[in-house]
Formats: C-alpha cells, structure tokens, sequence
C-alpha cells in the first residue's frame, strides 16, 4: 500500500489488493501532492492496457504555485505521462467535483484511478454556509460529495479496477472532517514530520467500530527537487 506513493520496483505495487477509495492526509509543504502524483504514475504504469488512463483533479492554480517533485529515475518526458489526464477545478469550487463524480456512470470507459488534490480545500466554509442556509454547511456539503465519490466508484468497479484517491490538509493530528471521511473510507494514510525534515507517511486501517490498525511506515524527504523514499518499516500498532 504504502509503495503505491514512491517510486519502487515494478512488483512492488499491487493495486488490485487496495481499498478503492483511500484518503491522505497531512501537515501544509509536506509534500503531498507529489505523493500523489508518483501514485497516478505508478497507476498508468501497472496498467497493461495502454489506453486506460488517470485524472488528476486538483486547482490550476495551487499546482502552478507548488508543483509536484518526480523520484529520481523518472524521465519527466516518458510516454507514461500521457496517460495522466490532468483536470482543473476553479478553487473553492466543490460543486465542479460533485458534477464531475455525478455523472461518472455515464462515461463510455472508467479510469483506472482518479486523484483529486486539496480536496478538502474546494468547500470554502462561507460559501457553503450560505448555500445551503446551515452554520455546518461545509459539513454537509462534504458528506453529499463523498456520497457522489463513493458511488461513483463502486458502480466504476463493476466492471473494473477504479480506485479513488483523495488529499486533505490538517494543520494538527488528524484531519480536520476525520469524523466525515470515516463514513466513507477505511483506509487513510496521514503524514507527520519528523526532527530531522523528513516525513513519516503512517498506513491506518479503519474498522466498523472507529479503531484503526498501522502495519507500515515510510520515511521519506523532499530533497534537491526530489521526491525520496528514505526506507518503510513494519510497525504493530494498535489504537
């Protein structure tokens, strides 16, 4: 799972073994969406069939201001990126994402993965406030999304493999709509700093009854423009 995000040997990522809709989470500048970047990559490259592709949903702008770090290795002019589908949302705009995943059903083929960047960014609290007459209208506008995104997905995974992908930014522990996403995905993988500017990429496994299990660290550093993966190791544990 957690080699899904780097740049590994080719056997080493198996997406069929993934939830498919999956959350990561972390701190601002932690390096999130070439994490998720490397992930669209890795999904084109596994896929046999060439044309199959992924979109990458995020905000024209917040990309052109911090674009996504490559691994070393990569070619950024391999043919591979042809198949990343890249499609821009104006900021703030959480009714372009619900449009998109309503009418999912009616594309003639599914993508392999779709990855939407900052997620949490496009409900801007004001403005679902107002929309829907609520003082937790980003609240509510959030979960009718989420419910769009996940049957969308299930109903794409019918007839193949589809995985979903999304990001958040939390400022503390957890992400902030954690009460939220858990509703609709099991498997969330949260980013935390560490002393020494790396980060720590954590795996956790949501159940039924809340309570979340990690099997797998990575560490990895953004350094010299550069996406690295710094090692994973197996944890136990518990919550």
């Amino acid at each position: 799972m957690l080699e899904s995000f780097f740049f590994t040997k080719q056997g080493d990522f198996h997406p069929q073994e993934a939830d498919p809709i999956t959350l990561l989470s972390g701190p601002p500048s932690s390096g999130k969406t070439s994490l998720l970047f490397q992930f669209a990559v890795n999904s084109a490259s596994q896929c046999s069939n060439v044309n199959s592709k992924v979109v990458f949903i995020c905000s024209r702008r917040r990309l052109e201001t911090k674009p996504p770090y490559l691994a070393q290795g990569i070619d950024p002019g391999c043919e591979i990126f042809k198949r990343i589908k890249m499609k821009y949302i104006n900021d703030d705009d959480d009714e372009g994402i619900k449009k998109y995943f309503a009418a999912f059903h009616l594309k003639d083929t599914f993508p392999i993965a779709v990855v939407v960047d900052d997620f949490g960014d496009f409900f801007h609290e004001r403005s679902c406030q107002e929309r829907y007459g609520n003082p937790r209208g980003r609240d509510l506008a959030m979960v009718r999304t989420l419910a769009l995104c996940h049957n969308a997905i299930i109903f794409a995974n019918k007839t193949g493999p589809c995985r979903l992908l999304l990001s958040d930014t939390h400022n503390g522990d957890s992400p902030r709509s954690l009460f939220i996403y858990k509703r609709w995905i099991r498997t969330i993988f949260t980013v935390k700093g560490d002393d020494s500017g790396s980060f720590c990429l954590k795996y956790n496994k949501y159940s039924e009854s809340g309570s979340s299990k990690g099997t797998k660290t990575a560490k990895y550093s953004i350094a010299f423009q550069y996406l690295l993966l710094e090692g994973i190791t197996e944890v136990d544990d518990k919550q």
